[in-house]
């Protein structure tokens, strides 16, 4: 065994069905009796006025205003009503758009947060923020971000249509795939990575057959922990670094962003990667990890194209500069050509070779 490194993150999971109601205990055994909580519009009138009506006295505040990318001038005008509410602590319960309103909030009060995901996007097992400004879409690492309880309720996600729910857990697997090859990579996150693609690879397509399905509804959230949870403990590279800048830049909806990338971007890195990329594509059962990521992703109805998302092909050459303009780790040296052409062919939708 080689030496490495590995540091657990700090915070407290609650995992099972009608765990929802557990949030006023929750927030009691953290000391907190004034809670504010952040939802989205979807959610407003259903879970998020559960989650309200659970807390009784103790909700003093809500927000239904999360957005995707977590736009910063959003998390001014909500952290106004928080100061006004007199809040101790956050709630929130949605995906992970709602997630990261929260957690800007968090980062700019020191709040504790109980999060409530009801996606598979895996932030809320993060100590990570991505926030957009004039256009830019920036992140950060803290632990003033990371949530001191995460309640996991596999009842908010039965109802999740079956086109979200595959987009959210291939942005989940995505997290895993980079972990795998991280250069802090270690082996604890690595078997945590190979178990969540396998639990997403076997629960979506009978999520896509019977979207309440309750034991694959079980596995996606368990995988989406995983997954998450490898986001949060090792540094992720080419493929969060790009659609972090298509997202950021050109407004792409951020789970089927993720879904198209991936299978390119493992598959840019699979000569550099050997090792790590064999993982992937013996959790998925396949011999090419990005033929097939696209092979999975086609089969379940997901988007395999930049163009059906609505990239356009006169964005791609700025798309390139903008992912190479600073430079960051990854397996594979990053260049611009290299980025253009991986870019040319996600926009296409062209299966990859390797």
């Amino acid at each position: 065994m080689e030496s490495f490194g590995y540091t657990p993150l700090q915070t407290r999971v609650v995992f099972g069905r009608g765990t929802l109601g557990r949030v006023a205990a929750e927030s009691e055994a953290l000391g907190c009796r004034r809670a504010f909580v952040v939802s989205d519009a979807y959610h407003a009138k259903g879970a998020a006025a559960a989650v309200r009506e659970s807390l009784g006295d103790r909700a003093v505040g809500f927000s239904s205003d999360a957005v995707m990318h977590t736009p910063v001038e959003v998390t001014d005008r909500v952290l106004k009503s928080v100061a006004q509410a007199s809040a101790d602590c956050l709630v929130s319960l949605g995906g992970g758009s709602t997630t990261g309103l929260s957690k800007a909030l968090a980062l700019r009060t020191g709040l504790p947060q109980i999060a409530i995901p009801t996606t598979y996007a895996g932030s809320e097992a993060t100590p990570i923020l991505g926030q957009t400004e004039h256009g830019r879409k920036t992140t950060l690492r803290s632990e003033k971000v990371l949530p001191r309880v995460i309640i996991y309720d596999v009842d908010l996600t039965l109802g999740m249509p079956a086109g979200l729910s595959v987009v959210s857990g291939m942005n989940a697997v995505a997290h895993a795939v980079e972990a795998l090859y991280a250069k802090d990579g270690n082996p604890v996150t690595s078997l945590l990575a190979e178990q969540g693609i396998g639990a997403f690879a076997r629960a979506l397509p009978l999520i896509v057959a019977d979207p309440r399905h309750p034991e694959a509804r079980s596995d996606a959230l368990f995988g989406a922990w995983l997954c998450g949870n490898c986001l949060g403990t090792v540094g992720m590279s080419l493929h969060h670094k790009l659609c972090h800048t298509l997202g950021g830049s050109f407004d792409l909806p951020h789970a089927e962003t993720h879904t198209v990338i991936l299978p390119h971007a493992a598959s840019f890195n699979a000569t550099a990667a050997p090792r790590a990329l064999a993982r992937v594509a013996q959790a998925l059962g396949v011999d090419h990890p990005g033929g097939g990521l696209f092979d999975l992703a086609r089969r379940l109805g997901a988007p395999t194209s930049l163009k059906t998302i609505g990239m356009s092909e006169s964005d791609l050459d700025r798309a390139a500069e903008l992912a190479t303009a600073s430079p960051y780790w990854n397996p594979r040296p990053v260049d611009r050509d290299g980025i253009r052409a991986l870019l040319d062919d996600a926009f296409h939708g062209r299966r990859p070779s390797h």
